[in-house]
């Protein structure tokens, strides 16, 4: 294993670490019958994007510059935030947010598609950010 390929798994692993607790959260909130596996797909998404810069900028978040790094952060935030926000008000029901619902879970069927769209326009901004810094 090479020196570059250490410093990215190693600048990895706190990424790695975040995205499991995120996809257990889900899993723990959503349970057996839900989407879970489904709502995975922004967290796992951040940890490829973390990759591709880290591996870009061989090793460094900014090694190859500014555009990836403000993307990735530019996605994970609203997808991951977003996500994470309305898992937790389902489940501390937030101001009767679903207890008045016939179907509550359905709210998670369409999810991941919401979550990875405000990541896509994050991402575009962070990349327009990175372009002019």
């Amino acid at each position: 294993m090479g020196k570059v390929s250490k410093l990215i798994v190693i600048r990895l692993l706190p990424v790695l670490l975040v995205t499991a607790s995120a996809i257990a959260y889900i899993s723990h909130i959503e349970g057996p019958d839900a989407y879970a596996l489904r709502n995975a797909a922004p967290m796992i998404i951040v940890l490829i994007l973390s990759a591709i810069t880290l591996y870009r900028g061989g090793g460094s978040w900014s090694g190859a510059g500014w555009r990836l790094p403000l993307g990735t952060l530019g996605f994970a935030i609203p997808a991951l935030g977003l996500s994470l926000y309305l898992h937790y008000g389902y489940s501390v029901d937030l101001d009767g947010m679903f207890s008045g619902g016939e179907h509550p879970q359905a709210l998670f069927r369409f999810l991941p598609l919401y979550t990875v769209v405000a990541g896509a326009i994050g991402f575009a901004i962070g990349w327009i950010v990175g372009r002019n810094v």
